[in-house]
């Protein structure tokens, strides 16, 4: 690979210095040669032209060059690499000691490694590739992460961006079987052939069983972040009538089932969403009846409160409201209006759980909005707890953070 001598903006030195990891293109203000993606972009100051901070250009994205380390000489290679992959592995061990074997072995930036994300499932490693920075070094990363994670299977999915430039991936796909071959958790482990979609991997997460589609699943093919606000719904739900509202294949509606509520509603616009959710709780032992609502939620929400329906607890998880920054006034909307629509079918000493998983939508923005809503609803409340990111999903920079949740119980 080659490497390009880059200086940059006063102000950006700074950030570089800070360990920020993104250096976008606007605060370049020299670079020797043009770079190819994954190229080692080397940073150095102006007035002494001295080291500051080494990363993988990319020519594609605004966000020019990814760093991997600043401030200290270092050497870039496979050794360092799996360095940075064993302290990350590490660092997850405390979730690995619970009855829990799937996880995000890598979370990008916040572990040293942007644009990369690497989660387990069981025995198969899904990789997914937000930049093509990574694809040079590929083949030994794959040995390392197999290695570190002690799995068997490893499926490569790639982001849309990077699925767009077919003309550099060299025949990747995205839901390509890289190593290992899949097997078909829900039908006695029948090989599947190499490449083949639809496939469905069992895992298990805090004792419970769950199915993710490692193929063209969403993300790597579950949404493992909400793990321990799932657990802790199921232990507050013996007994209980629950709404799982944006349920998506039902984590929460299973765990609260598994936890011995009574009576589980999952309610979501996709219909195949909700057959993944049916099939989830089937794979556990649960007493409790399931419905299902394939509805939009905001309506789902308003009908619910015409027929004059409550519930002990009503979880209400959408999916992130504002991708863009124009869109962060907007999603403070929705979440004001999901927490009007939902404090209205929760019955007296029961619990609201609101989430939001809108980095543009800081956790002070988001708490207050919608502890105000509920102000206004004139019903006594108080907050129980107020959770952010797993163990699995460490912050390791401001923009890391984006996940996190508010417990009201209504008195």
């Amino acid at each position: 690979m080659n490497k390009i001598a880059i200086k940059v903006k006063p102000s950006i030195e700074k950030i570089i210095r800070q360990g920020h990891p993104w250096l976008f293109e606007g605060g370049i203000i020299k670079q020797n040669i043009e770079g190819k993606a994954g190229d080692f972009a080397i940073i150095f100051d102006n007035k002494k032209n001295k080291f500051l901070g080494i990363g993988l250009y990319d020519p594609f994205s605004p966000i020019r060059v990814k760093m991997l380390h600043a401030n200290s000489a270092v050497q870039i290679n496979a050794e360092w690499f799996e360095m940075k992959i064993k302290t990350a592995y590490e660092k997850r061990l405390p979730l690995l000691q619970t009855k829990t074997n799937s996880y995000r072995l890598i979370y990008g930036e916040n572990d040293g490694l942007p644009s990369l994300i690497a989660d387990v499932y069981a025995d198969v490693l899904v990789i997914k590739l937000y930049s093509l920075i990574w694809l040079p070094y590929l083949d030994f990363l794959q040995d390392i992460l197999l290695k570190v994670s002690n799995c068997n299977t490893l499926v490569l999915r790639l982001s849309r961006n990077v699925e767009q430039q077919k003309a550099h991936l060299n025949g990747l796909k995205d839901g390509q079987v890289l190593r290992g071959e899949l097997k078909n958790s829900l039908s006695h482990s029948v090989p599947i052939p190499r490449g083949e979609l639809g496939e469905t991997i069992i895992f298990t997460e805090h004792g419970l069983k769950f199915q993710a589609n490692v193929i063209h699943g969403h993300k790597t093919g579950y949404f493992l972040d909400h793990r321990h606000n799932r657990k802790r719904v199921g232990e507050l739900a013996k007994g209980k009538r629950v709404l799982d509202v944006f349920a998506y294949a039902g984590g929460f509606s299973v765990h609260a089932l598994a936890g011995g509520a009574k009576e589980v509603i999952s309610l979501d616009i996709s219909k195949q969403a909700l057959e993944l959710s049916k099939e989830n709780a089937a794979l556990n032992p649960h007493k409790g009846k399931h419905g299902t609502m394939a509805i939009d939620a905001f309506e789902g929400l308003e009908n619910l409160h015409k027929q004059r329906k409550e519930f002990d607890i009503v979880v209400i998880d959408p999916p992130s409201f504002a991708k863009k920054d124009l869109e962060t006034e907007r999603a403070i909307k929705s979440y004001a209006r999901l927490a009007k629509a939902g404090i209205k079918l929760v019955a007296k000493d029961g619990i609201l759980v609101l989430a939001s998983c809108s980095s543009r939508v800081s956790a002070d923005e988001f708490f207050e909005t919608v502890t105000n809503e509920l102000h206004r609803s004139r019903r006594p409340f108080e907050i129980l707890e107020k959770t952010f990111h797993d163990i699995d999903h460490p912050i390791g920079f401001a923009e890391g953070a984006y996940l996190k949740s508010i417990y009201f119980k209504i008195t």
